[in-house]
């Protein structure tokens, strides 16, 4: 194969989906379907200003327009499709409104790790104790947990223990959520903060 010496001033040749130029971003597609984009020969219509019952989607088509609003399906899936006569715009304002304070609601967990080994001194515990309550205190979950290395495993009762009497020292500001448990190579505790 002849290899075609390369031109910087020479269009580029078009890929698979022709070229760029002729890219359209993607069209953004309503939420639901309304007015004339309903597809349905019947719909069931509720709301306030409408008398509730089975129409056709002319006589329902022609009631929103009268009233100078929106016909919107609500639910899709259902036999018939159930719509409703409103203002969209109104209606899609109120729907990210409601999400936005359903997220605002929501609180992420956060979860502070303190890692202790089986032989962890007194100045250590001290040191790392006053930061689990300082999370707490924050509304954080506290994950301690004994790393045991090498042979170190064979000191499972004495991470075992200091992990109960860090619990036992943290018992007003948290509640334990999982007792101590080993996994692996760890033995791991979860404490909770307590509901101010």
């Amino acid at each position: 194969m002849e290899k075609k010496p390369f031109n910087p001033g020479a269009p580029r040749p078009a890929g698979p989906r022709g070229p760029r130029s002729q890219q359209r971003p993607p069209v953004k597609q309503a939420p639901n379907n309304i007015n004339e984009h309903i597809r349905a020969r019947e719909v069931r219509l509720v709301g306030e200003n409408v008398e509730p019952g089975i129409y056709s989607i002319h006589d329902a088509l022609a009631k929103a327009e009268e009233l100078e609003l929106d016909l919107v399906e609500i639910s899709p899936n259902a036999e018939p499709p159930v719509c409703k006569i409103l203002d969209y715009q109104k209606y899609l304002y109120q729907q990210k409104k409601k999400a936005k304070e359903i997220k605002a609601k929501s609180t992420k967990v956060v979860v502070k790790e303190i890692r202790f080994g089986p032989q962890t001194d007194e100045h250590d515990y001290n040191f790392k104790l006053k930061h689990a309550l300082g999370f707490l205190q924050e509304g954080a979950k506290v994950k301690a947990y004994v790393f045991f290395k090498g042979r170190s495993i064979l000191f499972k009762e004495q991470g075992e223990v200091l992990l109960l009497r860090f619990a036992n020292d943290l018992e007003e500001y948290g509640k334990v959520e999982q007792m101590p448990v080993l996994e692996g190579k760890r033995m791991i505790l979860m404490i909770t903060p307590k509901k101010k």
